[in-house]
């Protein structure tokens, strides 16, 4: 028996050896290359990032390779200096000029609202994707399709869009419909699988959270992402991961080989992932994108580089400062603003803040710094509502000021106490307003952003409150702290001790 059993073995090895062994061509290199949250036109101090080295990247790597795919994942028409006055269009403009061959709709696309926002879109030259947003209506908007099949040397790459789907809260989007990323990456995999996609591409703009819950589900072959401002690829063997920092600073090439058989009619796709972090502080720019960049960098500084006032003190608009308390920069802008709408109490988010640096004493102030700091165009509303609204809406802002987040109030008017190791809901120990205790019933004016107003951030209750300037008749902050710091040749904000964050005490 155990003679038998062995010849057997030894036939049926001979009669596999006989079969046709499926013919594995020569494997085709596909070429991915990543950018995202691009927010300025030019290298930084360092020599690093801008437009015109993006595009001397993606030019030179289509010199090596023609089965090159280029992808921006997101945030590009906001927050820029430029922004603040044409609303993003130069972005687009320049961006138009580099070859992209998808755009994913970041939640900065939508901080001028819906209609700017489609209004770059129509501007776009380039394929934008995003599969989980919808017009009010339901239905899709105009120049904007949710997946592409491209053919690259015989292989074709299914590429499907996914835009920030929290940007309701983050961003001003009005009515438009956005839909889980999961959901639509699983959908889109399988529509694009049908379609007879060899490799399946989502490129994302999700935050970390959202981005390992796609790696985990096996949501495409491979997934390319933006929002968190970090440098990071990761192979699992199963789905490659890339996320290419901030402002052109790298750009992320994932070379994959792909290996195509046939056999009794079916296809089999083998591949694997190389990764190259291309530094562009080492990259010499596009020629002629940096003389766009200049023309744009030129009309900017013509426009900006006006002097407002001086500063006799150091202010500093680095994250930490505003996300994690009072800071004098945001003094001075929330005295500004209180100021020009004429409000008890001003309101605004650690998170509008955006020029992360420091100005020393003595610092000229000029426009451009204001836009550098406030680039979302938002405008000022003022809101009348009762001491426990206020109290409410103070409670909102300190839920999560354990984590840096944008949502940290930053205020005038007001003397807060608060304490973050008690339950969110709960940490407001105290407030006043020019040194009398907040009076629940008592009705006051709050100067605060058109963007918070709507509840973002978190910021509900303000959606409640009565608004005595609104959309209709609202200015641009900028504007308002622009005029307030001209009509004086010199400010001094200090820290002021509005806001106190400490442990537990009885409330007063």
């Amino acid at each position: 028996m155990f003679q038998l059993s062995r010849l057997l073995a030894v036939m049926a090895v001979a009669a596999l050896m006989a079969l046709p062994s499926p013919a594995f061509a020569e494997p085709v290199r596909v070429t991915l290359l990543l950018v995202c949250d691009i927010y300025q036109m030019s290298a930084n101090a360092d020599g690093r990032g801008g437009l015109a080295k993006v595009a001397a990247v993606i030019r030179q790597e289509r010199q090596r390779n023609a089965n090159v795919i280029a992808v921006h994942a997101g945030d590009a028409i906001s927050p820029s200096l430029m922004s603040g006055l044409d609303q993003g269009a130069h972005m687009i403009d320049l961006l138009n000029g580099i070859g992209l061959d998808a755009f994913v709709p970041g939640n900065h696309e939508f901080d001028f609202g819906p209609d700017v926002f489609r209004a770059r879109m129509a501007e776009a030259r380039f394929p934008v994707l995003a599969g989980n947003l919808a017009g009010e209506d339901g239905a899709p908007i105009p120049n904007i399709t949710a997946r592409r099949l491209i053919e690259l040397g015989g292989i074709k790459v299914g590429l499907a869009g996914f835009t920030a789907e929290d940007s309701v809260t983050r961003s001003s989007p009005g009515d438009l419909k956005f839909t889980p990323t999961l959901d639509g990456t699983l959908t889109a995999t399988a529509a694009l699988r049908n379609a007879g996609a060899d490799l399946v591409v989502h490129v994302v703009h999700a935050p970390r959270n959202v981005d390992m819950e796609l790696i985990r589900e096996g949501a495409a072959d491979i997934i390319l992402s933006g929002d968190d401002h970090d440098l990071l690829v990761s192979h699992d063997g199963r789905t490659a991961f890339a996320e290419a920092m901030q402002d052109g600073w790298y750009v992320v090439a994932v070379d994959v080989d792909v290996n195509v058989s046939e056999r009794d009619g079916k296809r089999r796709v083998l591949w694997w992932p190389n990764f190259r972090i291309i530094d562009t502080a080492t990259v010499e720019p596009d020629p002629d994108m940096a003389a766009r960049v200049e023309a744009y960098e030129a009309k900017l500084s013509e426009q900006l580089d006006r002097p407002l006032t001086r500063t006799a003190t150091l202010l500093d608009s680095r994250n930490a400062a505003v996300r994690g308390g009072e800071a004098a920069i945001s003094n001075l802008f929330a005295d500004a603003l209180r100021q020009a709408m004429g409000a008890d109490v001003a309101l605004v988010n650690g998170g509008g803040f955006r020029g992360n640096r420091v100005y020393e004493p003595g610092t000229q102030l000029t426009r451009r710094d204001v836009l550098r700091e406030l680039p979302f165009g938002n405008k000022a509303y003022l809101l009348e509502l009762s001491g426990e609204q206020l109290r409410s809406v103070l409670e909102q802002a300190f839920a999560k000021a354990e984590r840096l987040t944008g949502a940290f109030p930053q205020v005038s008017g007001l003397t807060i106490r608060a304490d973050v190791t008690r339950p969110a809901g709960d940490r407001v120990v105290s407030v006043s307003l020019n040194g009398k205790p907040l009076d629940a019933s008592t009705t006051y004016t709050l100067a605060t952003n058109d963007f918070l107003a709507r509840g973002g951030d978190g910021y509900e209750v303000l959606k409640s409150a009565r608004q005595l300037v609104g959309a209709t008749d609202a200015k641009l902050i900028v504007e308002l702290i622009m005029a307030q710091l001209a009509a004086v040749p010199e400010v001094a904000p200090r820290v002021q001790q509005r806001i106190i964050v400490g442990r537990s005490s009885e409330p007063q």
